[in-house]
């Protein structure tokens, strides 16, 4: 049994008492988006260089706008890299720690051998994605049309600097997106074979902090952005912990085809296919009783209704749509799920059960 956390977690106040504390300066870059950065800091006042993602492409981070940026930087002389943003800012900003001789695929093809020379912080500006404390890059690749994954030691942040005052202009639907990745996250690393009883602790943390703020949002009959995000944050911190040592698995593997061929954003992809991917782990027979367990206790339910009751209230956090609606049909159903089982390995290695080509098919027909 192993259990690690990296980096150091510190909370700031505020932006500027971050850029003060750590004596920003002009060997330092900021990589975020201009959206980000500007109400918290005026831009005469920011004392490094800037990079704005939003200049390479916009969503989701994919190898060419990262080797687009690779070939920006190159030849300078940064020695720390500061990611202020989400999910797709973090993960671009991991593949900026290495020698400048090399394009995306190239590092994914050095992988381990890769010798890190720039330290990163973190700044998350969402409540998801967890990657300030996880050793995971996710970029889809354009040509191959799906996300591929390089996890190394190397990719870990050296601080990850919690602002909660960079959560509360966050519009709804990312805010209900990122918070349904955390949860997914959480839940999906508790029925990990490599759960261990430090991961669950935080994974446990992670899924009460969540669920009870969206029960308080449904009690107050509105679904919109609630006046705890600190608690998200903290919440999507430890749902990084958690599946940064016992992993991701199904949900995610689904998951990321729907990025690469729809560009569908990945909590909302996420949300379309996490029932579908239990249902099927019940179908089997799949032991989820101690994920049930821990969802009774928070949602009040019985064991047998837990899952059922979960899945109602995310519904309430953001309204699910069909795969159907994206234009998913039975053949590329079956294309999706051969894709799966030739590029996600590395999640689902941490299914609760195996899950064949079909039986994955037969989960994406299940979400049409």
């Amino acid at each position: 049994m192993s259990f690690l956390i990296k980096p150091t977690i510190i909370i700031y106040d505020s932006l500027a008492s971050f850029v003060t504390r750590k004596e920003v300066g002009v060997n330092d870059l900021i990589v975020t988006n201009e959206y980000v950065l500007s109400p918290q800091l005026d831009k005469a006042g920011i004392p490094c260089d800037v990079l704005y993602q939003e200049k390479y492409g916009q969503g989701e981070p994919s190898d060419e706008m990262v080797d687009a940026i690779l070939t920006d930087i190159k030849g300078k002389s940064y020695q720390r890299i500061i990611a202020i943003g989400g999910g797709t800012i973090i993960d671009i900003s991991k593949l900026l720690l290495f020698s400048d001789q090399y394009n995306v695929e190239e590092l994914y093809g050095q992988g381990a051998n890769l010798e890190k020379k720039r330290e990163l912080i973190v700044i998350p500006t969402t409540c998801g994605t967890g990657s300030e404390v996880t050793n995971i890059s996710i970029l889809e690749f354009k040509k191959k049309q799906t996300k591929l994954g390089l996890a190394i030691p190397q990719l870990y942040a050296d601080e990850a600097a919690l602002i909660p005052q960079m959560l509360s202009t966050l519009p709804y639907s990312v805010f209900a997106t990122s918070s349904i990745d955390a949860l997914v996250h959480a839940v999906e690393s508790y029925i990990s074979p490599k759960a261990t009883p430090f991961s669950r602790m935080f994974g446990k943390t992670a899924i009460e902090k969540i669920l009870n703020g969206y029960m308080k949002m449904r009690a107050e009959g509105a679904a919109k952005l609630p006046d705890n995000m600190q608690d998200f944050l903290i919440a999507s911190t430890m749902a990084g912990v958690a599946f940064g040592n016992a992993g991701c698995a199904a949900v995610h593997a689904l998951a990321y085809p729907l990025g690469g061929n729809y560009h569908v954003p990945h909590g909302k992809a996420n949300h379309m296919v996490f029932e579908g991917v239990f249902n099927m782990y019940k179908e089997l027979g799949t032991d989820l009783s101690p994920a049930e367990e821990v969802l009774a206790e928070i949602l009040g339910s019985t064991k047998a209704d837990a899952l059922k009751k979960m899945f109602e209230l995310l519904d309430f956090v953001l309204e699910r749509e069909s795969l159907g609606s994206l234009g998913v049909d039975e053949v590329k159903a079956g294309e999706m799920a051969e894709a799966v089982i030739k590029n996600q390995q590395r999640l689902l290695v941490n299914n609760p059960i195996e899950l064949s080509q079909e039986q994955i098919k037969a989960i994406y027909q299940s979400c049409i």
